[in-house]
């Protein structure tokens, strides 16, 4: 098989950052899938993006990264653009800092087949829409007009995955392209990419963190560990057999559906097995009771869309509500409304007793709600001022809700982020210096420090590595003890449902679908899209062979 990318003991260092590659060498052939696993900062993306020649400023560089016949290393800018227009595409982990956002979906999709391919706009732009029809995007053709703070992260992402495929590239790039997707959108975009890899023989090399993605998509494994590769080989041979205590540790790590009975579910929620929602019985002392919620948003040119269509569910004090569903599906503007950040249009919704009204918060409203009711969202670096070190980002918050002069604030936010694994030197580091895990660490102290009753976590683990997602994991089940908290999970990883939430709530296009115990949904789903959500999950490829 033909090399397309070849990657030879390739080093780097940066000044005041030490080495961050020794000595990587891997390669992918034309039509060949090689998975790159590692925690973060262990050189994946460093790795990918090399054979695209984006080296960090006042880089070293020793090896080589050969694309086809160019090495990107000592390459002219003329010929990385011929690799970047020709030859490799890149779908990078997050589309919002990847798509330009004061332009439309149409202008980002269109421009390079307009200037570097030659077509015609009505020609491009015909091509687009075929494109995001196959990435699985309603409504395609009303896209081109839509800005990407429009739509979903889930959605954004597919019009990334869509962009890099236009170009039918020899070489795609992908750097952990399906972590905002829920398990459907996921395994469809999983299969696109298998038909278009055998359709144009095409190689790929695909970071992730999902270990069970890995194996359902890649012949070939290299595992990475601080700029070395620690173990690589057949991904059968690797996962069945690994030679090395950190792989080994690494599949350890992997979230998988484990089904407890209620009473240790709830037992280790905090709460009493009759405090859910199975068995048709009421919640005793219900902290949330939201009945016929609605939502709807007004698009200019098109028809209102409904986010939530009469969303019913109660949720008991201490207990935990995991909600799942597909991008798209309301998910997250259900946890806007209940922290406040969106007002619903319809319906009652009841928190700690007090209805919500149907209108924009005052400043007063906001504090007294953020005092009770904290969200911790996806991406932790947005939440956290770039300005601000992290001890002063949590005591700012401590004061903010109980007041006291800033000494006791700094030594309560300092005891608080013990208590979340955040070590005493980082105290007076700014969020760029954390690793994801540090920075989610970080939110979560944050808003444990207004001390609230509700906790809503956004896809608080999903874009993170393995290891780092089950320290987190455990951290959420720590604090939920010792705080007594009451949590909703928004979530597309039924393996964190069933570790964390004793209810599941199943959304499909703003509808509840499913509701009740989630030992009983995940082992007896009655509604066939709850069924297709638990058999999406990703199959190893030697099992689908078999």
């Amino acid at each position: 098989m033909t090399a397309l990318l070849n990657v030879a003991d390739l080093s780097l260092r940066v000044p005041g950052r030490g080495a961050l590659l020794n000595g990587v060498s891997l390669s992918v052939a034309a039509g060949e899938s090689v998975a790159l696993v590692g925690e973060s900062g262990s050189g994946k993306s460093l790795t990918t993006r090399a054979a695209l020649g984006l080296f960090p400023d006042r880089a070293s560089l020793s090896g080589s990264v050969r694309v086809g016949d160019i090495d990107t290393v000592t390459a002219s800018e003329a010929q990385l653009r011929t690799i970047r227009r020709t030859r490799a595409s890149m779908i990078f982990q997050d589309p919002r800092a990847g798509i330009n956002p004061v332009r439309t979906l149409g202008d980002f999709l269109t421009e390079t087949l307009v200037r570097w391919h030659g077509l015609s706009r009505p020609d491009a732009a015909a091509r687009a829409i075929a494109q995001l029809e196959q990435v699985g995007l309603p409504r395609a053709e009303s896209l081109l007009d839509q800005y990407p703070h429009q739509l979903s992260g889930g959605m954004l992402q597919r019009v990334m995955i869509a962009a890099a495929l236009l170009d039918s590239p020899d070489l795609l790039l992908c750097d952990e392209p399906t972590t905002a997707l829920d398990v459907t959108t996921q395994a469809g975009i999983v299969e696109l990419l298998r038909e278009q890899q055998a359709a144009r023989g095409m190689g790929m090399l695909f970071i992730t963190h999902d270990l069970g993605l890995a194996a359902s998509l890649c012949e070939r494994v290299v595992v990475l560990r601080g700029g070395l590769v620690v173990e690589a080989g057949a991904t059968e041979a690797v996962f069945r057999s690994p030679r090395e205590e950190y792989t080994r540790e690494l599949l350890a790590a992997t979230p998988r559906i484990e089904v407890r009975g209620v009473a240790e579910v709830s037992a280790s929620a905090g709460v009493s097995a009759g405090a859910g929602v199975s068995a048709g019985a009421a919640p005793e002392a219900p902290l949330i009771v939201a009945e016929g919620i609605t939502k709807r948003y007004r698009v200019a040119g098109r028809s209102d869309v409904v986010a939530l269509s009469r969303v019913d569910f109660s949720l008991a004090r201490g207990g935990s509500l995991g909600i799942v569903g597909e991008s798209g599906s309301g998910k997250s503007t259900l946890a806007r409304i209940l922290v406040g950040l969106e007002q619903a249009d319809g319906g009652e919704l009841v928190v700690e007793g007090a209805a919500r009204p149907h209108r924009d918060l005052t400043g007063a409203e906001r504090r007294t709600l953020a005092s009770s009711t904290q969200m911790v969202f996806q991406d932790p670096y947005l939440s956290l001022d770039p300005r601000i070190p992290i001890g002063r980002s949590v005591a700012d918050v401590v004061r903010l809700h109980r007041g006291g002069t800033r000494r006791a604030a700094e030594a309560e936010a300092a005891t608080l982020l013990a208590r979340v694994g955040v070590r005493a030197e980082l105290l007076t580091a700014r969020p760029k210096a954390l690793s994801g895990g540090q920075r989610q660490r970080v939110a979560l102290a944050k808003a444990l420090a207004a001390q609230p009753k509700l906790l809503v976590l956004d896809e608080a683990t999903s874009a993170l590595d393995v290891s780092v997602q089950a320290q987190v994991l455990a951290l959420i089940e720590e604090v939920r003890d010792q705080f007594g908290l009451t949590i909703v999970f928004v979530t597309h990883d039924l393996a964190v449902v069933s570790r964390i939430c004793t209810e599941t709530l199943v959304m499909q296009r703003g509808e509840v679908v499913e509701y009740g115990d989630t030992a009983q949904i995940l082992t007896h789903p009655q509604e066939d899209y709850t069924k297709r959500l638990i058999a999406s999950r990703p199959e190893p490829l030697w099992q689908r062979a078999a």
